[in-house]
């Protein structure tokens, strides 16, 4: 599982010229699904996430987590973060989880992470979506969970 974690002071998401979730402060996370992973997983991720310590305090360290600034999230599934671009140009996605079972998962994670966050909001599953937002930095993560598990 991939979440490239981006810290915004706002972003958005269009599916067909409407919104389907806007945030201000807080997270803009790409999730990417394998078929390798499970809830187990998604749950750590989760964890790690929510405690990252990535928004500045009032010395301007980074010591802040999303709970600290009263953060949102805007969730949106992104198989493209499974590409491998190892042979040719053509980016292979034969990693990326199949559709079913990412679904499962992405729709796990928006429900675990509302537990825990006021304001969740979310793109829509295999949609063409329009992604826009305002990186605050910029300071983008990534997390893997091959590398952090």
């Amino acid at each position: 599982m991939r979440f490239l974690i981006q810290c915004v002071d706002e972003a958005s998401v269009q599916v067909d010229g409407n919104v389907t979730g806007a945030i201000e402060k807080g997270f803009l996370v790409l999730i990417g699904i394998s078929d390798t992973d499970d809830t187990q997983i998604a749950d750590r991720m989760i964890k790690k996430m929510l405690g990252l310590r990535i928004f500045e305090d009032e010395n301007h360290k980074t010591n802040l987590s999303l709970s600290d600034v009263e953060g949102s999230l805007l969730l949106v599934s992104q198989f493209t973060l499974y590409a491998n671009c190892k042979k040719g140009n053509r980016p292979s996605f034969v990693r990326a989880g199949k559709p079913e079972h990412a679904n499962q998962l992405y729709e796990y994670i928006i429900e675990q992470t509302r537990q825990s966050v006021s304001n969740v909001q979310t793109g829509i599953f295999g949609a063409d979506m329009k992604v826009s937002l305002v990186n605050d930095g910029p300071f983008t993560i990534m997390l893997d969970s091959e590398e952090l598990f």
